[in-house]
């Protein structure tokens, strides 16, 4: 197979996954993210860099916006959301990162193909995304891709639609957001 054929293969893939979102769920994120004091990302691996995409985009409408483990990073507080990217919902450093948001009091989000995880316990609330895991020996949605590269892609095209929603609910555009783009490079 040819690569455009690999890539027209993946985009089918994601388009069959649109359906298996609830809305509602996302909804739900939504609300909690415009209603945070602060909100905080955290994942592993190439969860976590569709994380740190998501957090730019919040920074960008005016959210204040941080990824976990950066030194310009404030202090998680009681009326703070954090929403934490796993494939598998059993990653150890996000699971004691979560007990310790737990401890502190706020709100935790997980976005995830196992909502029944350790993390997803542990969570307020969970978005299930379709994906399978890194291992592909259990789960029911197939793909040609290998480990949780579907996950990861849908991660990232859910949180760019997060942000859209968002700006919808906002009355932001793209014009409004880019006054905060980075300028100096």
């Amino acid at each position: 197979m040819q690569t455009s054929q690999y890539m027209a293969k993946i985009i089918q893939e994601l388009s069959r996954s649109v359906d298996l979102i609830a809305d509602e769920e996302a909804e739900q994120l939504v609300n909690r993210i415009l209603e945070a004091k602060k909100v905080f990302v955290a994942g592993a691996g190439r969860s976590g860099l569709m994380g740190k995409s998501f957090a730019m985009r919040m920074m960008h409408m005016g959210i204040g916006a941080y990824v976990l483990g950066e030194t310009v990073t404030p202090t998680f507080e009681k009326d703070d959301l954090l929403i934490l990217g796993t494939g598998s919902g059993e990653t150890k450093s996000l699971i004691s990162i979560a007990e310790k948001a737990t401890n502190i009091g706020g709100t935790i989000a997980t976005v995830t193909i196992s909502p029944e995880s350790t993390i997803g316990k542990l969570a307020d609330f969970a978005i299930k995304l379709p994906g399978s895991p890194k291992d592909q020996s259990e789960g029911d949605y197939q793909t040609i891709q290998p480990m949780g590269s579907l996950f990861e892609q849908t991660l990232l095209l859910f949180f760019d639609s997060v942000i859209l929603r968002i700006m919808d609910k906002k009355g932001l555009d793209t014009n409004k957001m880019y006054g905060r783009h980075a300028n100096l490079e």
